[in-house]
Parts: C-alpha cells; sequence; structure tokens
C-alpha cells in the first residue's frame, strides 16, 4: 500500500489546478450558453437577420474554443509556443486533426464576410443545390431537393462555382420538363393543354405560397425529346413548400399529358 503513497499524494497537488481548470470551463461555457440565448432572442424579434446570426455564433463558437484552450495552457503552465507555432494541434482539437481544418474555418469567415449567398438563400454549389441552412465552422450546410441536410465542406464551397438563385428577397428557381419525341404533340398544344392548365390549378389550390405565377420557356431539343423550362419564384427560405410544390407541378404536367397523348389516335 504504501506503493501508492506517492501516487495519492501527486493526485492530492493536483487536485486544486483540476478545480480551477473546470471553475475556467464552467464560467467559459456558461457565457457561451447565455450568449447563444441573447443571439436565439435577438433572432427571433427580428434584430438580426438568419446571416448576421449566423456569423454571431460562428465567431462564438470559434471564440470558445480558443479560450478553453488558451484556459489549458494557462492553468497546467504549458508552453504558450505550443498553441502559437502549432496549426496541427489547433486542427486537433477543433475536431479533424490537420491543417485543412484551419482553413475550412478560414474559408468559412471568408464565405460570410464576402456574401456570395446568404443563410436561407437558394444556391447551386458545383453540382449540388438547396437552401442554405448554416455555415458553421468546418461545413456550409444546405437542405436539399431530396429533403436531406447536406454538409459542404467550406474549402470546398470557396473552390467552386456559385450560383445564387435568391434575388429581391425571393427564390427564382427553375427546373426542366422533358417530352419525349415519340409523341406527335405540338408545342403550343403543350403549352395550352398541359402547362397552362396545371399551372392554373396549383396557383388555385396554393393561392398565397408563390409569390408569381409560374413561366414555361421552350429550352431545348435533344435525342431524348424536348425540354421545357419552368420558373418558380417562392418566398425566402421556403425551399420545402418549393420543393412539394414542384414536384406536384411536374406531376400534373405527366397527367395532362398523358391525357393528351392518349387522345392521339395511334398510326395505321
Amino acid at each position: 500500500m504504501s506503493k501508492l503513497f506517492p501516487f495519492s499524494d501527486i493526485i492530492s497537488n493536483q487536485i486544486p489546478t483540476l478545480a480551477l481548470f473546470l471553475g475556467n470551463m464552467l464560467v467559459i461555457y456558461g457565457i457561451y450558453g447565455i450568449a447563444s440565448i441573447l443571439i436565439a432572442n435577438a433572432s427571433k424579434r427580428g434584430i438580426l437577420s438568419p446571416h448576421s446570426e449566423n456569423l454571431f455564433r460562428l465567431i462564438l463558437r470559434v471564440a470558445a474554443i480558443f479560450t478553453s484552450l488558451l484556459s489549458v495552457f494557462n492553468v497546467f503552465n504549458l508552453p504558450i509556443s505550443w498553441f502559437l507555432g502549432s496549426s496541427a494541434f489547433v486542427g486537433a482539437f477543433l475536431g479533424f486533426g490537420s491543417s485543412q481544418t484551419i482553413n475550412n474555418v478560414i474559408a468559412g469567415f471568408y464565405v460570410i464576410i464576402s456574401k456570395p449567398f446568404e443563410v436561407k438563400d437558394y444556391v447551386k454549389i458545383g453540382d449540388m443545390e438547396g437552401q442554405v441552412e448554416e455555415v458553421s465552422i468546418n461545413y456550409t450546410k444546405i437542405y436539399t431537393p431530396t429533403f436531406n441536410l447536406l454538409e459542404i465542406p467550406n474549402i470546398q464551397v470557396l473552390n467552386s462555382k456559385i450560383l445564387n438563385c435568391t434575388h429581391e428577397g425571393f427564390i427564382k428557381n427553375t427546373f426542366i420538363f422533358t417530352v419525349p419525341h415519340s409523341v406527335p404533340i405540338k408545342n403550343d398544344d403543350l403549352m395550352n393543354k398541359c402547362f397552362k392548365p396545371a399551372i392554373e390549378e396549383i396557383m388555385n389550390k396554393y393561392p398565397n405560397l408563390m409569390l408569381r405565377r409560374p413561366e414555361v420557356y421552350f429550352e431545348v431539343s435533344t435525342h431524348f425529346g424536348r425540354g421545357f423550362k419552368i420558373r418558380v419564384f417562392f418566398p425566402k427560405g421556403q425551399a420545402k413548400t418549393m420543393y412539394v410544390i414542384q414536384s406536384e407541378m411536374s406531376n400534373r404536367f405527366l397527367q395532362f399529358f398523358d391525357e393528351e397523348r392518349l387522345r392521339i389516335p395511334l398510326p395505321s
């Protein structure tokens, strides 16, 4: 048992240090919690826009992480040069253990400040699209047409082509509806007997959800069929509603088209 006494003495000597460290953590994350509540309340009251709320939350998270890390070095008397000179160590603390994490943090701040898009904008980033929900420490999170949340590394966002489909406070999105060449029906008939009645039906069903009547344009003719471009207009932040109505609109286009297709007599 006597061999355990030195170990017990070490533990006893470290109790004040550990208590100080835990106290610091409680203070830091207590302040973090209070600040988070204040930011959320300001956003709910309309004082902060979703984009500004995201910016303040990101700053708050980074500040809490770095303050906690400095507290570790200070309480345990570690050389501060370890903190200042090792990006890999900071990267490990942030979650990935590599300088790529630092690049994502810097890219995230750049995206927020330069504003190629804001939170709740509908965007197309490379071959991905959706509504921006958050720009976090490592990822930009978008709500996709598959009703899932996709996380894109911030550095990838910065290196991709970005198309912002949100202008003047509402979404202006476009999707394609293709009609096969095998059905001998004119474009004017498609417009008058398929697209227009379907749009009229959707507008009557959802009179307050779309800001403007959808627009239909002939886009292109390929080996697979004729493509028509449908442009829709929804309030900013209403991507889920847009996904649902776009799907229903496409279904009605198809139903009207099938009705017309069945009216056309088969060649003898």
